[in-house]
């Protein structure tokens, strides 16, 4: 797979097949683990081998879900083992978070977030108001994608996790999703 900002050239690579166009987040890869639907372990992806368990601090993420209708025995999930998904947090909350602390050292939203959820006291880490994005599912016992991330994406959504905005689109209607992801 290649790069492009051409959306002719991207279209012509579709051709006649379908694709998912979303947003790319910028944010940090953490793997959820749920057991018989339970959550049981978060990971930072780390160095790609090693990464630190944060499970206390997830549980207060503002969005994730800490029991899934899933009852299978595991699922690893969006960028991470588990369930990997882009914790961040908003623009708006990271500049109230600058105004009230004169003396912050975070130069980003995505630095601050990394800050968050290393944090021993979770309580910080709720106070920062992280949230989590489900992007992919890196295993899922007996569950059946369809080798579709469209499909994927909204397995995810019906579990109770939140997704990026995205769009199952052709050629044809891509030009015209493309205009409304730059209006937004």
């Amino acid at each position: 797979l290649d790069k492009t900002k051409s959306v002719g050239a991207l279209a012509a690579w579709l051709g006649t097949h379908q694709g998912v166009i979303s947003w790319k987040l910028d944010g940090l890869t953490v793997v959820l683990t749920y057991e018989n639907g339970i959550l049981v372990k978060a990971l930072t992806r780390g160095d790609g081998l090693v990464g630190e368990v944060i499970t206390n601090n997830a549980r207060v993420f503002a969005n994730i879900p800490k029991e899934i209708p899933y009852k299978g025995s595991r699922i690893d999930a969006a960028s991470f083992g588990t369930f990997f998904r882009t914790p961040l947090i908003f623009e708006s909350d990271f500049r109230a978070f600058r105004i009230a602390d004169a003396d912050a050292k975070y130069k980003n939203p995505r630095n601050l977030c990394s800050g968050s959820v290393r944090q021993l006291n979770n309580r910080i880490t709720k106070e920062r108001n992280v949230h989590f994005f489900a992007f992919n599912l890196v295993d899922g016992e007996d569950v059946d994608f369809k080798n579709s991330f469209s499909y994927e994406l909204d397995w995810l959504e019906q579990q109770g996790f939140d997704v990026v905005e995205h769009y199952l689109i052709d050629a044809d209607k891509l030009p015209e999703r493309v205009a409304k992801f730059a209006e937004q």
